[in-house]
C-alpha cells in the first residue's frame, strides 16, 4: 500500500447529463440524428465532465455513466438499461419488471423478488408515496423491459470497448492516466433481476449473468481502467422481498451473487476493481433498508480491491461502525459515501471531513478514498450535485490536513 499524502476522492459514477446530449438522445431515439453526430456529441460531453471532475480536485473519475445512454431524453435507468443491448437471449416486452403491479409471494429457503409497488417499505409509508406533495421521489421513468428466454451471452463487446474509448480519450485530454479512470458495470445478480423463462434456477441464471459479464469487466481492467460493479442487489433487494425473509435465507441468497462476482472477475487484476453496495436510490424513508451489520460478512468475501458503501445517508450514517466488528482484507480500500444522493442539503466541507475521520480511525488513512453514497445523476439538480462534489474535495482536504498536520 502507498503511504497516504493526502485522502483521495471519487464518486459512484452517475452524475448529471448536459443539456446538449439529453437532446441528443433524445433525437436519437426518434431517429432524428446521425449516429456519427450523436457520437460526436457524447465525446464533447465525455470530454467537459471529466474536465470539470479534474478540474474540481476529484482523483478518480469517469465518464459519468454517459456512454451508458437508452432510449428517451432521462437517463434513469441507465444505470441497469444499458445492459439490455449486450445481452443475447433476451426478448424485449412492453413490461416494466420493477414497477408493475404484480404482487410475488416468497416462502422459506425460497426468495423470489416482488413488484416495486410492493415493496415493503411503500406499503409501510402508502399515504406519503400516494401523495404528489410528500417529496418523496423514485427517479425512475417506466419502461418496458426484456425477459430472458434464451442462452445468456455477450454481444456488447464494441459497446464497452466505446465507452473505455469514451473515457481514456477524455483522460488524455485532461492529462490524466487510465488508472486513474473507472467505468461502472453491472453486478450479475442485479442483471439476472428480468424475468426468467428459461433457466428456471436463481443459480444457473445468476452464474449464466456472470459468464457474459467477464467479457465486460476484462474489457474494462484491460484498458487500463478500474471496473465498479454495481450491486444493489446485495442489500437493496432485502425491501422486494415479501414477506420480509429470515436474515439466514436473504445471507444464503446473496451468497450466491457474491460467488457469481468472484466468478465473473475470474483472472481479472483485484486492484483494478471495486464493488458497490446500496441500498436503493429512491428518495424515500427506507425503514425497512437491511442492516449492513447483517450482510457485510457475505460482502466481504467478495475479491474485489475496495468496497463503496453508503455512509453519509441518513439511514445508514450510523454504520461506519461496522467496520470496528469486521476486518477489512489485506490491500483492500473502501469508498465509503460522505455526501448523500438522498437530500438536497449541501453537506459542509467540516461535516465531510469529519465523516472520513471516522472510517480513517477504524480503518487506517491509507485505506480510505472518500466517494459519495451513490450516483448523483437524474437525482439532483446539476447545481446541486456539483456544489455536493465541491464540499466531497473540500472535506477530504480538510481531513487530510488533520491527519498529517
Amino acid at each position: 500500500m502507498v503511504a497516504m499524502t493526502q485522502i483521495r476522492t471519487t464518486h459512484v459514477g452517475s452524475l448529471p447529463r448536459t443539456p446538449e446530449l439529453l437532446e441528443a438522445n433524445q433525437r436519437r431515439s426518434t431517429g432524428d440524428i446521425s449516429q456519427d453526430e450523436f457520437l460526436d456529441i457524447l465525446q464533447d460531453g465525455v470530454d467537459k465532465v471529466v474536465r470539470r471532475q479534474v478540474d474540481l480536485g476529484l482523483d478518480i473519475i469517469n465518464e459519468g455513466e454517459y456512454g451508458h445512454v437508452t432510449s428517451g431524453a432521462v437517463d434513469y435507468g441507465a444505470w441497469w438499461n444499458y445492459i439490455f443491448s449486450r445481452f443475447s437471449g433476451l426478448t424485449m416486452t412492453d413490461t416494466d419488471r420493477w414497477a408493475n403491479a404484480e404482487k410475488v409471494r416468497s416462502t422459506p429457503g425460497n426468495i423470489r423478488l416482488t413488484s416495486f409497488p410492493d415493496r415493503r417499505d411503500r406499503a409501510a409509508f402508502s399515504a406519503a408515496y400516494e401523495d404528489p406533495e410528500s417529496g418523496i421521489f423514485t427517479g425512475r421513468a417506466k419502461v418496458g423491459n426484456p425477459k430472458f428466454t434464451g442462452e445468456i451471452g455477450y454481444i456488447g463487446g464494441d459497446q464497452v470497448a466505446a465507452d473505455a474509448r469514451l473515457l481514456t480519450h477524455a483522460l488524455s485530454a485532461a492529462d490524466k492516466s487510465t488508472s486513474e479512470g473507472f467505468i461502472a458495470a453491472i453486478s450479475p445478480g442485479s442483471a439476472a433481476r428480468l424475468t426468467d423463462e428459461y433457466y428456471g434456477d436463481d443459480a444457473a441464471l445468476v452464474n449464466a449473468c456472470a459468464d457474459a459479464l467477464h467479457h465486460e469487466y476484462k474489457a474494462i481492467t484491460d484498458a487500463g481502467l478500474t471496473v465498479q460493479i454495481d450491486a444493489p442487489d446485495l442489500a437493496e433487494a432485502w425491501d422486494q422481498i415479501n414477506p420480509e425473509p429470515s436474515v439466514a435465507d436473504y445471507q444464503a441468497w446473496i451468497r450466491i451473487r457474491i460467488a457469481a462476482i468472484n466468478r465473473a472477475l475470474a483472472g481479472l487484476p483485484k486492484d483494478q476493481t471495486r464493488l458497490h453496495i446500496c441500498w436503493g436510490s429512491w428518495h424515500g424513508p427506507h425503514t425497512t433498508d437491511i442492516p449492513f451489520a447483517d450482510i457485510i460478512d457475505e460482502v466481504l468475501q467478495a475479491e474485489v480491491g475496495g468496497f463503496s458503501f453508503e455512509g453519509a445517508s441518513p439511514r445508514h450514517a450510523h454504520e461506519w461502525r461496522v467496520w470496528q466488528d469486521h476486518e477489512l482484507p489485506e490491500n483492500t480500500l473502501i469508498y465509503p459515501g460522505v455526501v448523500c444522493h438522498s437530500t438536497n442539503v449541501v453537506e459542509h466541507p467540516r461535516t465531510v471531513a469529519d465523516r472520513i475521520l471516522q472510517f480513517a480511525e477504524v480503518v487506517g488513512p491509507d485505506r480510505v478514498v472518500a466517494s459519495t453514497d451513490c450516483g448523483l445523476g437524474g437525482r439532483l439538480h446539476e447545481q446541486i450535485a456539483w456544489a455536493k462534489l465541491e464540499s466531497l474535495v473540500e472535506g477530504a482536504r480538510i481531513a487530510s490536513r488533520d491527519l498529517l498536520g
